[in-house]
């Protein structure tokens, strides 16, 4: 459908053109030519009902105060426009507005980490020690945890707090440690890409011990699905690296707990939440792990899509594109499936660079001749013309992660972003979120009010967000029959939405 409706475009821009070169400008062909690109758009070809259009005009309203506003919000750092954004009309909006689903999410980077550091760190049997490279590890235990290398003497939390005497001091700078997040100018914190890289990590080894601990990782699983839906998100894919989790006494359990765990409690939530749709999870492993490693990992992630058909969505490779190894290194490995028949999908982390002509640069390609079924970020596709043109073709879309992209330093103007360019054509993208707990946003909604506002200006519109929404179930990974089901869901949610903001 999206080919097609292209190729209609650029035979009418053919056409056109043959009548060019007359002493005057056409005015009927300059119209014609606004109308054909202002159809290409996503949300271009998206009927309203006369209710929508309504909200239309409103929304146009609020986006005509937006444009006009001095410091104009995804043009500055996330960190600095946070409150800005919060106290938006927009924002307010498109809270309330049904999102559909987020389809790029992290394991770790779900759940505010406010709530890790006032509802976990005061559980009993949580231990604390500080790193050499200025950090924290946690680990819960019934007796004194064995020591760590490069890391201070374990300190029981609630023995620390008692000797505290600001302990509001204490748990704020707690949280400073699991997150990006600083009220400091985060051009000055974070100077280079190398040096986020590095914070970011950090910040996921700070939340390592607390949540791969059994008893709080079902609750954290909870916890982060009851935020997302409370951000009004319908349904959720979580790239997860289903880590072995333990006990108290030390015992630990294996995946294959890991990722019934996820099921149990994504079940759990619906039957108390019934107009919440559910959950599947995408195995993710490091891309730093060595080739030969890498069999063993896709072997597993095969036999789980055959054991959690519910659940399992597909597998992927995290961490730092730069600095990890490219994904044609994993050629054997990653060809695995299709050999042997196995349906197990891919959703490949691809192009998240700003770095032309490396060998992660060319991971777009690879992703696509792996067969793909998203890729993740797609930062560098415009500079990859075939690539592009195949993932239109093959209807693979993009998940992009506008806050993301920019707390990362891949693109300072969020008006300068690829995805304004790919949205003004019709690509086939999503938005979705990342790791919001790291960069202190919100489950959905400040990555679409930057994607609203800064991707399109005055030419998004309602359609936009319609649309934007309706592709994040169409290109989820669940069958076309449930689709269908949380594709109703959400409509009856939108039609509710837009009759109680008129």
């Amino acid at each position: 459908m999206e080919l097609q409706r292209h190729s209609v475009a650029i035979l009418c821009v053919l056409s056109c053109f043959l009548t060019l070169g007359m002493s005057y400008p056409d005015p009927r062909q300059r119209e014609e030519f606004i109308k054909m690109e202002a159809s290409m758009r996503i949300g271009g070809n998206v009927s309203l009902s006369p209710e929508e259009q309504q909200l239309d005009a409103h929304l146009s309203k609020l986006m005509l105060e937006e444009m006009a506003r001095e410091d104009f919000l995804p043009a500055l750092h996330f960190f600095k426009a946070r409150p800005l954004i919060r106290s938006s009309p927009i924002y307010g909006l498109l809270q309330k507005m049904p999102k559909g689903a987020a389809l790029h999410v992290h394991d770790f980077a779900m759940v505010d980490v406010e709530w890790l550091v006032r509802n976990v760190t005061y559980r009993p049997h949580c231990y604390i020690c500080y790193t050499d490279d200025r950090s924290v590890r946690f680990y819960f235990s019934s007796g004194l945890p064995k020591p760590l290398s490069n890391c201070s003497t374990w300190t029981l939390l609630e023995q620390l707090r008692a000797k505290t005497v600001n302990v509001t001091d204490l748990d704020d700078s707690l949280m400073s440690y699991m997150t990006l997040w600083t009220l400091e100018d985060p051009e000055l914190a974070y100077p280079s890409l190398t040096v986020v890289w590095k914070r970011f990590e950090q910040a996921f080894k700070a939340t390592w011990g607390l949540v791969t601990y059994a008893p709080v990782f079902k609750d954290y699983f909870h916890e982060g699905l009851l935020q997302f839906y409370r951000d009004n998100i319908l349904y959720v894919e979580v790239r997860a690296l289903l880590p072995e989790t333990y006990e108290l006494d030390g015992s630990t359990h294996d995946t294959e707990w890991t990722m019934k765990t996820y099921q149990d409690t994504a079940r759990q939530f619906v039957e108390e939440n019934p107009d919440f749709f559910g959950a599947r999870v995408i195995f993710t492993v490091n891309r730093e792990i060595y080739p030969a490693l890498l069999t063993k990992e896709v072997q597993k992630a095969m036999k789980l899509q055959v054991d959690f058909p519910e659940t399992m969505a597909g597998f992927d490779l995290v961490g730092q594109e730069d600095t990890g190894r490219p994904l044609w290194e994993y050629k054997e490995a990653l060809s695995l499936p299709a050999a042997q028949g196995s349906n197990l999908s891919y959703f490949f982390h691809a192009g998240e660079t700003d770095l032309q002509g490396t060998k992660s640069d060319q991971n777009m390609l690879d992703a696509l001749l792996f067969n793909t079924s998203r890729i993740g970020h797609g930062f560098a596709l415009l500079r990859h013309p075939v690539a592009k043109m195949l993932s239109k073709m093959n209807a693979v879309p993009l998940e992009v992660c506008p806050i993301s992209n920019q707390v990362l330093k891949l693109v300072k103007d969020l008006r300068n972003h690829p995805a304004a360019a790919l949205m003004s054509e019709g690509h086939p993208l999503v938005i979705s979120s990342d790791d919001p707990s790291m960069f202190g946003a919100s489950g959905l909604s400040d990555d679409f009010y930057e994607a609203f506002v800064g991707f399109g200006g005055l030419s998004n519109h309602l359609g936009t967000l319609k649309e934007l929404a309706m592709n994040s179930i169409r290109y989820s990974s669940l069958p076309p029959n449930l689709q269908e089901k949380a594709m109703a869901l959400w409509q009856r949610k939108w039609n509710k939405f837009v009759t109680e903001n008129l």
